[in-house]
Protein backbone atom coordinates (compact mmCIF):
# COMPACT_ATOMS: atom_id res chain seq x y z
CA UNK A 1 0.00 0.00 0.00
CA UNK A 2 1.33 3.44 -0.92
CA UNK A 3 2.63 5.30 2.11
CA UNK A 4 0.99 8.56 3.15
CA UNK A 5 1.53 10.75 6.22
CA UNK A 6 0.12 9.15 9.37
CA UNK A 7 -2.15 12.13 10.01
CA UNK A 8 -3.95 11.46 6.71
CA UNK A 9 -4.00 7.71 7.15
CA UNK A 10 -5.49 8.13 10.64
CA UNK A 11 -8.49 9.97 9.23
CA UNK A 12 -9.10 7.14 6.78
CA UNK A 13 -9.01 4.71 9.72
CA UNK A 14 -11.57 6.76 11.63
CA UNK A 15 -13.84 6.80 8.59
CA UNK A 16 -13.47 3.04 8.19
CA UNK A 17 -14.86 2.71 11.74
CA UNK A 18 -17.77 5.04 11.03
CA UNK A 19 -16.21 7.92 12.95
CA UNK A 20 -16.92 10.64 10.40
CA UNK A 21 -17.64 13.36 12.97
CA UNK A 22 -15.00 14.60 15.41
CA UNK A 23 -15.77 16.85 18.36
CA UNK A 24 -13.03 18.97 19.80
CA UNK A 25 -11.11 22.13 20.51
CA UNK A 26 -7.92 22.73 18.51
CA UNK A 27 -4.35 23.16 19.69
CA UNK A 28 -0.92 23.71 18.20
CA UNK A 29 0.40 20.18 18.67
CA UNK A 30 -2.60 18.79 16.73
CA UNK A 31 -2.41 21.38 13.96
CA UNK A 32 -1.07 19.09 11.24
CA UNK A 33 -3.72 16.47 11.94
CA UNK A 34 -6.48 19.10 12.06
CA UNK A 35 -5.25 20.58 8.78
CA UNK A 36 -5.56 17.14 7.20
CA UNK A 37 -9.00 16.68 8.77
CA UNK A 38 -10.15 19.98 7.28
CA UNK A 39 -9.15 18.81 3.81
CA UNK A 40 -10.66 15.32 4.11
CA UNK A 41 -13.86 14.40 2.28
CA UNK A 42 -16.85 13.24 4.34
CA UNK A 43 -15.17 14.09 7.65
CA UNK A 44 -16.59 16.81 9.84
CA UNK A 45 -15.14 18.72 12.77
CA UNK A 46 -17.58 20.08 15.36
CA UNK A 47 -15.91 22.93 17.19
CA UNK A 48 -16.51 23.60 20.88
CA UNK A 49 -15.13 26.55 22.81
CA UNK A 50 -13.80 24.44 25.67
CA UNK A 51 -12.88 20.79 26.07
CA UNK A 52 -15.50 19.98 28.71
CA UNK A 53 -18.16 21.10 26.26
CA UNK A 54 -16.65 19.05 23.43
CA UNK A 55 -16.61 15.96 25.64
CA UNK A 56 -20.22 16.53 26.70
CA UNK A 57 -21.40 16.92 23.11
CA UNK A 58 -19.54 13.77 22.09
CA UNK A 59 -21.14 11.89 24.99
CA UNK A 60 -24.63 13.03 23.96
CA UNK A 61 -23.97 12.09 20.35
CA UNK A 62 -22.84 8.58 21.31
CA UNK A 63 -25.81 8.07 23.62
CA UNK A 64 -28.25 9.12 20.90
CA UNK A 65 -26.67 6.97 18.16
CA UNK A 66 -25.90 3.98 20.37
CA UNK A 67 -22.44 3.86 18.78
CA UNK A 68 -19.01 5.41 19.31
CA UNK A 69 -18.04 9.06 19.11
CA UNK A 70 -14.67 10.65 18.35
CA UNK A 71 -13.31 13.35 20.66
CA UNK A 72 -10.14 15.41 20.14
CA UNK A 73 -8.57 17.16 23.11
CA UNK A 74 -5.52 19.42 23.21
CA UNK A 75 -2.51 17.94 24.97
CA UNK A 76 -2.37 17.85 28.77
CA UNK A 77 -4.23 21.12 29.35
CA UNK A 78 -7.17 20.09 27.17
CA UNK A 79 -7.28 16.60 28.60
CA UNK A 80 -7.29 18.14 32.07
CA UNK A 81 -10.27 20.30 31.14
CA UNK A 82 -12.18 17.29 29.83
CA UNK A 83 -11.49 14.84 32.65
CA UNK A 84 -14.62 15.65 34.67
CA UNK A 85 -16.84 14.96 31.69
CA UNK A 86 -14.88 11.83 30.79
CA UNK A 87 -15.67 10.56 34.27
CA UNK A 88 -19.35 10.92 33.36
CA UNK A 89 -18.73 8.83 30.24
CA UNK A 90 -16.81 6.20 32.20
CA UNK A 91 -19.62 5.80 34.75
CA UNK A 92 -22.21 5.76 31.98
CA UNK A 93 -20.25 3.36 29.74
CA UNK A 94 -20.18 5.72 26.75
CA UNK A 95 -17.90 4.41 23.97
CA UNK A 96 -15.84 7.54 23.34
CA UNK A 97 -12.63 7.33 21.32
CA UNK A 98 -10.54 10.17 22.74
CA UNK A 99 -7.34 11.41 21.14
CA UNK A 100 -4.89 14.13 22.12
CA UNK A 101 -1.63 15.28 20.61
CA UNK A 102 1.69 16.23 22.06
CA UNK A 103 4.73 17.94 20.60
CA UNK A 104 6.49 14.72 19.73
CA UNK A 105 8.45 11.71 20.94
CA UNK A 106 11.70 13.51 20.11
CA UNK A 107 10.94 16.15 22.76
CA UNK A 108 10.13 13.78 25.63
CA UNK A 109 13.36 14.47 27.50
CA UNK A 110 12.96 18.24 27.43
CA UNK A 111 10.07 18.63 29.92
CA UNK A 112 8.86 21.55 27.83
CA UNK A 113 5.77 23.75 27.90
CA UNK A 114 2.55 21.70 28.19
CA UNK A 115 4.50 18.46 28.65
CA UNK A 116 2.55 15.92 30.70
CA UNK A 117 2.07 12.21 31.08
CA UNK A 118 -1.17 12.06 29.11
CA UNK A 119 -1.67 8.34 29.60
CA UNK A 120 -1.35 8.66 33.38
CA UNK A 121 -3.85 11.54 33.33
CA UNK A 122 -6.37 9.63 31.23
CA UNK A 123 -6.11 6.23 32.87
CA UNK A 124 -8.43 6.88 35.88
CA UNK A 125 -11.30 8.06 33.62
CA UNK A 126 -11.00 5.59 30.73
CA UNK A 127 -11.19 1.85 30.08
CA UNK A 128 -7.91 1.93 28.19
CA UNK A 129 -5.22 4.55 27.72
CA UNK A 130 -2.06 4.37 25.61
CA UNK A 131 0.40 6.41 23.58
CA UNK A 132 1.63 5.61 20.08
CA UNK A 133 5.39 5.95 19.68
CA UNK A 134 6.02 3.95 16.50
CA UNK A 135 4.59 5.25 13.20
CA UNK A 136 4.03 1.64 12.06
CA UNK A 137 1.40 1.06 14.78
CA UNK A 138 -0.85 4.11 14.61
CA UNK A 139 -3.84 2.43 12.98
CA UNK A 140 -3.29 -0.84 14.81
CA UNK A 141 -3.52 1.00 18.13
CA UNK A 142 -6.58 2.97 17.11
CA UNK A 143 -8.39 -0.20 16.02
CA UNK A 144 -7.59 -1.77 19.37
CA UNK A 145 -8.96 1.29 21.16
CA UNK A 146 -12.19 1.24 19.12
CA UNK A 147 -12.63 -2.46 19.87
CA UNK A 148 -12.15 -1.90 23.59
CA UNK A 149 -14.52 1.10 23.64
CA UNK A 150 -17.30 -0.92 22.00
CA UNK A 151 -16.84 -4.20 23.88
CA UNK A 152 -19.07 -4.45 26.97
CA UNK A 153 -18.61 -3.04 29.45
CA UNK A 154 -18.35 -0.14 27.05
CA UNK A 155 -16.49 3.01 27.97
CA UNK A 156 -14.15 5.79 26.86
CA UNK A 157 -10.65 5.01 25.61
CA UNK A 158 -7.68 7.32 25.10
CA UNK A 159 -4.85 7.41 22.56
CA UNK A 160 -2.05 9.98 22.72
CA UNK A 161 -0.73 10.81 19.25
CA UNK A 162 2.60 12.69 19.13
CA UNK A 163 2.95 15.12 16.24
CA UNK A 164 6.16 13.60 14.87
CA UNK A 165 4.62 10.12 14.79
CA UNK A 166 1.69 11.41 12.72
CA UNK A 167 4.06 13.29 10.39
CA UNK A 168 5.90 10.09 9.45
CA UNK A 169 4.88 8.17 6.35
CA UNK A 170 2.50 5.33 7.13
CA UNK A 171 1.71 2.26 5.02
CA UNK A 172 -0.55 0.39 7.47
CA UNK A 173 -3.70 -1.11 5.95
CA UNK A 174 -6.93 0.75 6.65
CA UNK A 175 -9.38 -1.82 8.03
CA UNK A 176 -12.43 -1.51 10.27
CA UNK A 177 -11.93 -2.56 13.86
CA UNK A 178 -13.23 -6.00 14.82
CA UNK A 179 -15.62 -5.81 17.76
CA UNK A 180 -16.39 -9.19 19.35
CA UNK A 181 -20.00 -10.28 19.61
CA UNK A 182 -21.12 -10.56 23.22
CA UNK A 183 -24.74 -11.69 22.85
CA UNK A 184 -23.90 -14.80 24.84
CA UNK A 185 -26.55 -16.84 26.64
CA UNK A 186 -25.94 -18.57 29.97
CA UNK A 187 -26.02 -22.35 30.08
CA UNK A 188 -29.42 -24.04 30.58
CA UNK A 189 -28.22 -25.34 33.95
CA UNK A 190 -27.36 -21.81 35.11
CA UNK A 191 -30.71 -20.46 33.95
CA UNK A 192 -32.49 -23.30 35.68
CA UNK A 193 -30.71 -22.55 38.93
CA UNK A 194 -31.57 -18.84 38.65
CA UNK A 195 -35.22 -19.69 38.05
CA UNK A 196 -35.28 -22.02 41.05
CA UNK A 197 -33.86 -19.29 43.30
CA UNK A 198 -36.37 -16.68 42.14
CA UNK A 199 -39.53 -18.74 41.62
CA UNK A 200 -40.05 -19.37 45.32
CA UNK A 201 -39.97 -15.67 46.26
CA UNK A 202 -43.08 -14.20 47.85
CA UNK A 203 -41.72 -10.64 47.80
CA UNK A 204 -39.48 -10.46 44.73
CA UNK A 205 -37.69 -7.29 43.62
CA UNK A 206 -35.81 -6.54 40.39
CA UNK A 207 -32.96 -4.00 40.30
CA UNK A 208 -31.98 -2.78 36.83
CA UNK A 209 -29.50 -0.47 35.14
CA UNK A 210 -28.31 0.62 31.73
CA UNK A 211 -27.02 -2.84 30.83
CA UNK A 212 -30.65 -3.59 30.01
CA UNK A 213 -30.84 -0.76 27.48
CA UNK A 214 -27.45 -1.58 25.96
CA UNK A 215 -28.63 -5.15 25.38
CA UNK A 216 -32.03 -4.03 24.07
CA UNK A 217 -33.62 -6.22 26.73
CA UNK A 218 -36.51 -3.99 27.81
CA UNK A 219 -39.22 -6.38 26.63
CA UNK A 220 -37.51 -9.42 28.15
CA UNK A 221 -37.02 -7.57 31.44
CA UNK A 222 -40.69 -6.62 31.60
CA UNK A 223 -41.71 -10.23 30.85
CA UNK A 224 -39.62 -11.61 33.71
CA UNK A 225 -40.85 -8.94 36.13
CA UNK A 226 -44.47 -9.73 35.24
CA UNK A 227 -43.94 -13.47 35.63
CA UNK A 228 -42.51 -12.86 39.11
CA UNK A 229 -44.90 -10.02 39.98
CA UNK A 230 -41.78 -8.15 41.10
CA UNK A 231 -41.38 -4.46 41.79
CA UNK A 232 -38.68 -2.96 39.55
CA UNK A 233 -36.29 -0.28 40.81
CA UNK A 234 -33.78 1.48 38.58
CA UNK A 235 -30.26 1.60 40.01
CA UNK A 236 -27.61 3.83 38.43
CA UNK A 237 -29.98 4.05 35.49
CA UNK A 238 -29.85 6.82 32.90
CA UNK A 239 -31.57 5.30 29.87
CA UNK A 240 -35.03 3.85 29.28
CA UNK A 241 -34.64 0.36 30.73
CA UNK A 242 -38.35 -0.08 31.45
CA UNK A 243 -41.20 2.16 30.34
CA UNK A 244 -42.15 4.77 32.93
CA UNK A 245 -45.79 3.71 32.60
CA UNK A 246 -45.16 0.06 33.42
CA UNK A 247 -47.12 -0.67 36.60
CA UNK A 248 -44.22 -2.58 38.21
CA UNK A 249 -41.74 0.25 37.73
CA UNK A 250 -41.15 1.92 41.10
CA UNK A 251 -38.65 4.58 40.07
CA UNK A 252 -35.01 5.27 40.88
CA UNK A 253 -33.33 3.92 43.98
CA UNK A 254 -31.42 7.17 44.47
CA UNK A 255 -27.73 7.92 44.34
CA UNK A 256 -26.92 9.73 47.58
CA UNK A 257 -27.86 7.74 50.69
CA UNK A 258 -27.54 4.00 51.27
CA UNK A 259 -30.31 3.72 53.88
CA UNK A 260 -32.85 4.85 51.27
CA UNK A 261 -31.87 2.07 48.85
CA UNK A 262 -31.74 -0.49 51.64
CA UNK A 263 -35.27 0.42 52.67
CA UNK A 264 -36.56 -0.35 49.17
CA UNK A 265 -35.38 -3.96 49.27
CA UNK A 266 -35.47 -4.64 53.00
CA UNK A 267 -38.43 -7.02 52.73
CA UNK A 268 -37.44 -8.76 49.50
CA UNK A 269 -36.86 -12.51 49.73
CA UNK A 270 -35.81 -12.82 46.09
CA UNK A 271 -33.73 -10.21 44.23
CA UNK A 272 -32.82 -10.16 40.54
CA UNK A 273 -30.13 -7.64 39.55
CA UNK A 274 -29.70 -6.93 35.84
CA UNK A 275 -27.23 -4.64 34.10
CA UNK A 276 -26.13 -2.60 37.11
CA UNK A 277 -24.36 -2.86 40.43
CA UNK A 278 -25.51 -2.62 44.02
CA UNK A 279 -25.41 0.13 45.13
CA UNK A 280 -23.95 3.34 43.66
CA UNK A 281 -24.74 5.88 46.39
CA UNK A 282 -22.29 8.56 47.47
CA UNK A 283 -22.86 7.47 51.10
CA UNK A 284 -23.58 3.72 50.74
CA UNK A 285 -24.48 1.09 53.28
CA UNK A 286 -21.35 -0.84 54.22
CA UNK A 287 -23.24 -3.94 55.35
CA UNK A 288 -25.27 -6.08 52.97
CA UNK A 289 -28.63 -4.41 52.25
CA UNK A 290 -30.30 -7.76 51.60
CA UNK A 291 -32.31 -9.42 54.33
CA UNK A 292 -31.03 -12.66 55.81
CA UNK A 293 -31.99 -15.62 53.66
CA UNK A 294 -32.87 -13.57 50.58
CA UNK A 295 -31.89 -15.24 47.30
CA UNK A 296 -29.96 -12.92 44.99
CA UNK A 297 -29.27 -13.48 41.28
CA UNK A 298 -27.09 -11.03 39.33
CA UNK A 299 -26.97 -10.91 35.50
CA UNK A 300 -24.49 -8.65 33.69
CA UNK A 301 -22.00 -8.73 30.84
CA UNK A 302 -19.67 -6.79 33.13
CA UNK A 303 -18.36 -9.52 35.42
CA UNK A 304 -16.56 -6.93 37.54
CA UNK A 305 -19.86 -5.53 38.75
CA UNK A 306 -21.32 -8.90 39.79
CA UNK A 307 -21.07 -9.20 43.58
CA UNK A 308 -18.67 -6.25 43.58
CA UNK A 309 -19.95 -4.88 46.88
CA UNK A 310 -22.14 -7.60 48.36
CA UNK A 311 -22.29 -11.41 47.93
CA UNK A 312 -24.95 -12.94 45.68
CA UNK A 313 -26.20 -16.50 45.39
CA UNK A 314 -25.70 -16.73 41.64
CA UNK A 315 -23.83 -14.48 39.22
CA UNK A 316 -24.30 -14.92 35.47
CA UNK A 317 -21.80 -13.17 33.17
CA UNK A 318 -24.11 -13.09 30.17
CA UNK A 319 -25.98 -10.81 27.80
CA UNK A 320 -29.09 -9.54 29.63
CA UNK A 321 -31.37 -10.01 26.62
CA UNK A 322 -30.36 -13.61 26.09
CA UNK A 323 -30.34 -14.42 29.81
CA UNK A 324 -33.72 -12.84 30.51
CA UNK A 325 -35.32 -14.51 27.52
CA UNK A 326 -34.07 -17.89 28.71
CA UNK A 327 -35.09 -17.13 32.28
CA UNK A 328 -38.63 -16.23 31.21
CA UNK A 329 -38.91 -19.51 29.35
CA UNK A 330 -37.89 -21.55 32.38
CA UNK A 331 -40.13 -19.56 34.73
CA UNK A 332 -43.08 -20.22 32.42
CA UNK A 333 -42.60 -23.93 33.01
CA UNK A 334 -41.47 -23.81 36.61
CA UNK A 335 -43.95 -21.49 38.33
CA UNK A 336 -46.78 -23.32 40.05
CA UNK A 337 -50.38 -22.19 39.58
CA UNK A 338 -50.27 -20.74 43.10
CA UNK A 339 -47.10 -18.73 42.35
CA UNK A 340 -48.56 -17.50 39.05
CA UNK A 341 -51.71 -16.37 40.81
CA UNK A 342 -49.72 -14.55 43.50
CA UNK A 343 -47.58 -12.82 40.85
CA UNK A 344 -50.68 -11.80 38.88
CA UNK A 345 -52.23 -10.41 42.05
CA UNK A 346 -49.14 -8.29 42.74
CA UNK A 347 -49.17 -6.99 39.17
CA UNK A 348 -52.87 -6.22 39.38
CA UNK A 349 -52.40 -4.37 42.68
CA UNK A 350 -49.65 -2.18 41.21
CA UNK A 351 -51.79 -1.53 38.11
CA UNK A 352 -54.68 -0.34 40.27
CA UNK A 353 -52.35 1.79 42.38
CA UNK A 354 -50.99 3.43 39.24
CA UNK A 355 -54.49 4.16 37.95
CA UNK A 356 -55.54 5.60 41.30
CA UNK A 357 -52.46 7.79 41.51
CA UNK A 358 -53.09 9.11 38.00
CA UNK A 359 -56.71 9.92 38.91
CA UNK A 360 -55.71 11.68 42.12
CA UNK A 361 -52.96 13.72 40.48
CA UNK A 362 -55.45 16.04 38.85
CA UNK A 363 -54.52 18.75 36.34
CA UNK A 364 -51.29 19.69 38.13
CA UNK A 365 -50.02 22.89 39.62
CA UNK A 366 -50.01 26.25 37.93
CA UNK A 367 -46.35 27.17 38.36
CA UNK A 368 -44.48 28.43 35.31
CA UNK A 369 -42.45 25.23 35.06
CA UNK A 370 -45.51 22.98 35.31
CA UNK A 371 -47.41 25.03 32.71
CA UNK A 372 -44.40 24.98 30.41
CA UNK A 373 -43.96 21.20 30.69
CA UNK A 374 -47.67 20.48 30.33
CA UNK A 375 -47.85 22.66 27.21
CA UNK A 376 -44.69 21.09 25.78
CA UNK A 377 -46.16 17.62 26.27
CA UNK A 378 -49.39 18.68 24.58
CA UNK A 379 -47.67 20.40 21.65
CA UNK A 380 -45.31 17.52 20.92
CA UNK A 381 -47.47 14.61 22.02
CA UNK A 382 -44.44 13.51 23.99
CA UNK A 383 -42.58 12.83 20.73
CA UNK A 384 -39.22 14.32 21.68
CA UNK A 385 -35.85 13.42 23.12
CA UNK A 386 -35.19 14.70 26.64
CA UNK A 387 -31.70 15.18 28.04
CA UNK A 388 -32.38 15.55 31.75
CA UNK A 389 -30.03 17.39 34.08
CA UNK A 390 -32.85 19.17 35.86
CA UNK A 391 -31.89 17.40 39.12
CA UNK A 392 -34.33 18.65 41.78
CA UNK A 393 -36.80 19.55 39.01
CA UNK A 394 -36.46 16.13 37.33
CA UNK A 395 -39.53 14.65 39.05
CA UNK A 396 -41.66 17.39 37.49
CA UNK A 397 -39.99 16.96 34.08
CA UNK A 398 -40.63 13.22 34.03
CA UNK A 399 -44.18 13.66 35.31
CA UNK A 400 -45.14 15.48 32.11
CA UNK A 401 -42.51 13.94 29.81
CA UNK A 402 -42.24 10.33 31.06
CA UNK A 403 -39.43 8.13 29.81
CA UNK A 404 -41.38 5.64 27.72
CA UNK A 405 -39.41 4.66 24.62
CA UNK A 406 -35.76 3.60 24.36
CA UNK A 407 -33.67 6.46 23.03
CA UNK A 408 -36.14 9.17 24.04
CA UNK A 409 -34.70 9.96 27.46
CA UNK A 410 -31.15 10.41 28.73
CA UNK A 411 -30.55 11.20 32.40
CA UNK A 412 -27.36 12.76 33.74
CA UNK A 413 -24.96 10.32 35.38
CA UNK A 414 -21.59 10.33 37.07
CA UNK A 415 -22.28 12.98 39.69
CA UNK A 416 -20.78 16.13 38.21
CA UNK A 417 -22.64 18.98 36.55
CA UNK A 418 -22.70 20.24 32.97
CA UNK A 419 -24.19 17.33 31.01
CA UNK A 420 -27.59 18.70 30.02
CA UNK A 421 -26.80 21.35 27.43
CA UNK A 422 -23.91 19.74 25.51
CA UNK A 423 -25.73 16.41 25.72
CA UNK A 424 -28.70 17.97 23.95
CA UNK A 425 -26.43 19.40 21.23
CA UNK A 426 -24.89 15.99 20.61
CA UNK A 427 -28.26 14.21 20.65
CA UNK A 428 -29.76 16.66 18.15
CA UNK A 429 -26.75 16.32 15.84
CA UNK A 430 -27.21 12.55 15.98
CA UNK A 431 -30.99 12.72 15.55
CA UNK A 432 -31.73 15.80 13.40
CA UNK A 433 -35.22 14.45 12.65
CA UNK A 434 -36.28 14.67 16.32
CA UNK A 435 -37.10 17.52 18.67
CA UNK A 436 -34.43 17.52 21.38
CA UNK A 437 -34.75 19.48 24.63
CA UNK A 438 -32.00 19.69 27.23
CA UNK A 439 -33.00 20.59 30.79
CA UNK A 440 -30.44 21.88 33.30
CA UNK A 441 -30.45 23.74 36.56
CA UNK A 442 -29.10 27.26 36.60
CA UNK A 443 -25.94 26.07 38.32
CA UNK A 444 -25.38 23.06 36.08
CA UNK A 445 -26.01 25.02 32.90
CA UNK A 446 -23.18 27.44 33.63
CA UNK A 447 -20.61 24.65 33.58
CA UNK A 448 -21.05 24.23 29.82
CA UNK A 449 -23.09 27.18 28.57
CA UNK A 450 -20.73 27.57 25.59
CA UNK A 451 -22.50 24.57 24.06
CA UNK A 452 -25.10 27.03 22.72
CA UNK A 453 -22.41 28.65 20.59
CA UNK A 454 -21.50 25.30 19.04
CA UNK A 455 -25.18 24.67 18.31
CA UNK A 456 -25.50 28.07 16.64
CA UNK A 457 -22.26 27.72 14.66
CA UNK A 458 -23.18 24.32 13.23
CA UNK A 459 -26.91 24.93 12.78
CA UNK A 460 -27.91 22.36 15.40
CA UNK A 461 -31.51 23.16 16.37
CA UNK A 462 -31.44 21.84 19.93
CA UNK A 463 -33.66 23.49 22.54
CA UNK A 464 -32.63 24.30 26.10
CA UNK A 465 -34.45 24.97 29.37
CA UNK A 466 -32.88 26.50 32.49
CA UNK A 467 -34.68 25.42 35.66
CA UNK A 468 -33.76 28.58 37.53
CA UNK A 469 -34.05 28.43 41.32
CA UNK A 470 -31.03 30.73 41.81
CA UNK A 471 -29.14 28.18 43.89
CA UNK A 472 -27.52 24.76 43.98
CA UNK A 473 -30.78 23.38 45.34
CA UNK A 474 -29.56 19.78 45.53
CA UNK A 475 -26.90 20.90 47.99
CA UNK A 476 -29.59 22.49 50.15
CA UNK A 477 -31.44 19.17 50.25
CA UNK A 478 -28.31 17.14 50.96
CA UNK A 479 -27.02 19.33 53.78
CA UNK A 480 -30.46 19.25 55.39
CA UNK A 481 -30.10 15.45 55.48
CA UNK A 482 -26.59 15.85 56.92
CA UNK A 483 -27.94 18.05 59.72
CA UNK A 484 -30.70 15.56 60.55
CA UNK A 485 -28.28 12.63 60.73
CA UNK A 486 -26.00 14.50 63.11
CA UNK A 487 -28.66 16.26 65.20
CA UNK A 488 -27.40 19.65 64.04
CA UNK A 489 -30.07 22.34 64.41
CA UNK A 490 -31.34 23.71 61.12
CA UNK A 491 -29.90 27.09 60.16
CA UNK A 492 -29.23 29.13 57.06
CA UNK A 493 -27.76 27.30 54.10
CA UNK A 494 -24.12 28.07 53.28
CA UNK A 495 -23.68 31.16 51.16
CA UNK A 496 -21.66 29.14 48.66
CA UNK A 497 -24.90 27.38 47.62
CA UNK A 498 -26.52 30.67 46.54
CA UNK A 499 -26.45 31.84 42.91
CA UNK A 500 -28.72 34.89 43.16
CA UNK A 501 -26.03 37.57 43.51
CA UNK A 502 -25.47 38.83 40.89
CA UNK A 503 -28.41 37.59 38.87
CA UNK A 504 -27.51 35.76 35.67
CA UNK A 505 -29.24 36.84 32.46
CA UNK A 506 -29.53 33.41 30.85
CA UNK A 507 -31.61 34.60 27.89
CA UNK A 508 -29.14 37.41 27.23
CA UNK A 509 -26.25 34.96 27.38
CA UNK A 510 -28.02 32.70 24.90
CA UNK A 511 -28.44 35.58 22.47
CA UNK A 512 -24.79 36.57 22.92
CA UNK A 513 -23.79 33.04 21.88
CA UNK A 514 -25.92 33.10 18.73
CA UNK A 515 -29.03 31.34 20.04
CA UNK A 516 -32.51 32.65 20.75
CA UNK A 517 -33.62 33.12 24.32
CA UNK A 518 -36.39 34.34 26.57
CA UNK A 519 -37.20 34.49 30.29
CA UNK A 520 -40.40 33.16 31.86
CA UNK A 521 -41.52 34.53 35.21
CA UNK A 522 -45.30 34.02 35.19
CA UNK A 523 -47.52 31.06 34.31
CA UNK A 524 -49.25 32.91 31.50
CA UNK A 525 -45.87 33.40 29.80
CA UNK A 526 -44.99 29.72 29.89
CA UNK A 527 -47.35 28.44 27.20
CA UNK A 528 -46.23 31.13 24.75
CA UNK A 529 -42.60 30.23 25.51
CA UNK A 530 -43.18 26.68 24.28
CA UNK A 531 -44.44 27.98 20.96
CA UNK A 532 -41.51 30.36 20.53
CA UNK A 533 -39.01 27.66 21.43
CA UNK A 534 -40.42 25.04 19.04
CA UNK A 535 -40.93 27.44 16.16
CA UNK A 536 -37.55 29.18 16.39
CA UNK A 537 -35.35 28.11 13.42
CA UNK A 538 -32.26 27.32 15.47
CA UNK A 539 -31.10 26.74 19.03
CA UNK A 540 -33.36 28.41 21.57
CA UNK A 541 -33.26 28.72 25.36
CA UNK A 542 -36.03 29.34 27.87
CA UNK A 543 -35.08 30.55 31.35
CA UNK A 544 -37.91 29.52 33.68
CA UNK A 545 -38.03 31.09 37.13
CA UNK A 546 -38.83 28.61 39.91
Amino acid sequence: MEATPGRERLIEQFKADGLNVMFGNPGTVEQGFLDAADAADDFHYVLALQETVAAGIADGYARATGGPALLQLHSGVGLGNGIGMLYQSLRGHTPLVVIAGDAGVRYDAMDAQMAADLVAMARPVTKYATRVTDPRSVLRTVRRAVKIALTPPRGPVFVALPMDVLDELNSEPVLPATVPLTDVAPSPASVGRAAQLLAAAERPVVLIGDGVALSGAQAELAAVAELLGADVYEVDSSEVNIAASHPLRRGQSGHMFGPHSKELIAGADGVLIVGTYVFPEVFPELESPFRAGAKVVHIDLNAYEIAKNHPVDLGLAADPKQALRALAGVLERLLTPQRRAAAAARLDARTRERALAARDTGPGDGTPMAVFLRTLAERTGGDLIVVDEALTTSPLVTRYLPAERPGDYHLTRGGSLGVGFPGAVGAKLARPDRTVVGFAGDGGSMYTYQALWTAARHGIEAKFVVCNNRKYRLLDDNIAQYWRERDIPEHGFPGSFDLSRPEIDFAGLARALGAGGMRVEKPDEAAAAVGRMLEHPGPFLVDIQI
